[in-house]
């Protein structure tokens, strides 16, 4: 029994999903709107859920490192998967900001640190390893909603660097840069991932089992674009965000109304896979990028809605807020049913 269960959990290591953080990002974010409304108890709940998700992850992407390193290679290479890790980016990042709320400023800085070096870094090396390094052309058939997440990395740094900015006493101006430098990157990146995976939905077949939850990322980086650009609206004066004020003040309202258009879209695709094409419904650790936009949109609407003073922007944000911890708690319960199945449980042939 024990030996068929450390065999279980080796086979659950080395297949790790990349984009795993997710659960991080997911849950942080449903902390932070329910922190926001005036919900403590669940906001706690959920960033002990967030924390434990955090912790975990890490220890087995350590673990997954030291003893599957050829897996975590094989990640690398394909364009599948490897912008899942930009996760660990944007999940710290999320966690980060929640805890500056409980007034753990120290920690959002070290958090922040760590995922810039990170954003930098593998922005330049998933690119060239998962894409631009491929011999086999044309790699555009390989775009997928993976790809966003790389957005949604960019603009989670901006989030963290304009949240610390107001209790920053020598580092305002270097925030106010990172905090605007980031957040237009990421909106450049959106309209590249945005022009490929759009040239290979029009250019090449695309099965129903295609449409995977990682495309809820494509509302998900919008919804964090706005909620980046919410903060950096309210930002104090800095010549970086003087000069970009207005530009960031306009692009969010754009972002934001994109984002809702693009929730119907969705919830459609879902029907038309799901429903009318039969594609089983079943946990798979990708589902977590739907908790994250739907969490990120609400908590976009939010801010927005306060930043430039648009009340029905956070009134919807505000309403839709409750789907998105509905959502989270099918996936958690899901997801635990699966862990329980495939893991601590034996197999009938084990049995």
């Amino acid at each position: 029994m024990t030996t068929s269960l450390a065999r279980r959990f080796d086979v659950a290591v080395e297949g790790l999903t990349p984009g795993y953080f997710a659960l991080v990002m997911g849950s942080g974010i449903v902390s932070v709107g329910l922190a926001l409304e005036g919900y403590e108890m669940l906001s706690q709940i959920l960033l002990g859920l967030c924390l434990a998700s955090f912790v975990i992850l890490g220890l087995l992407t350590i673990l997954r490192f030291v003893r599957f390193r050829h897996a975590m290679a094989e990640d690398f290479l394909d364009p599948k998967r490897a912008f899942g890790y930009f996760t660990y980016v944007a999940g710290t990042n999320v966690l980060g900001v929640r805890l500056f709320m409980e007034g753990y400023h120290g920690i959002t800085a070290v958090f922040l640190t760590l995922t810039a070096v990170a954003w930098l870094v593998m922005g330049y090396v998933i690119p060239w390893t998962a894409v631009l390094g491929k011999v086999a052309r044309p790699v555009v058939a390989n775009a997928n909603g993976t790809w966003f997440i790389w957005v949604v990395a960019s603009q989670s740094v901006a989030v963290a660097a304009a949240t610390l900015e107001p209790v920053s006493e020598t580092a305002t101006q270097g925030l106010s840069v990172l905090a605007v430098v980031a957040w237009s990157v990421g909106v450049f990146l959106y309209v590249a991932a945005g022009v490929l995976v759009a040239l290979r939905m029009l250019l090449y077949d695309l099965r129903p089992e295609d449409l995977n939850p990682p495309y809820w990322v494509a509302m998900g980086a919008c919804a964090i674009t706005v909620l980046a650009g919410a903060r950096i609206v309210e930002m104090a004066a800095a010549p970086m965000v003087d000069a970009t004020r207005g530009l960031v003040a306009g692009l969010s309202v754009m972002f934001w109304a994109f984002a809702t258009w693009l929730i119907p879209v969705l919830f459609a695709v879902g029907v038309w896979r799901h429903w009318f094409h039969r594609v089983p419904l079943r946990y798979e650790a990708t589902l977590w990028s739907m908790v994250f936009p739907l969490g990120m949109y609400a908590v976009a609407g939010i801010y927005l809605g306060q930043a430039d003073a648009l009340p029905l922007v956070g009134w919807i944000g505000a309403v839709e807020l409750w789907l998105a911890f509905a959502v989270l708690l099918l996936v958690l319960i899901a997801m635990l049913r699966h862990l329980l199945l495939t893991v601590f449980l034996p197999t009938r042939q084990e049995a």
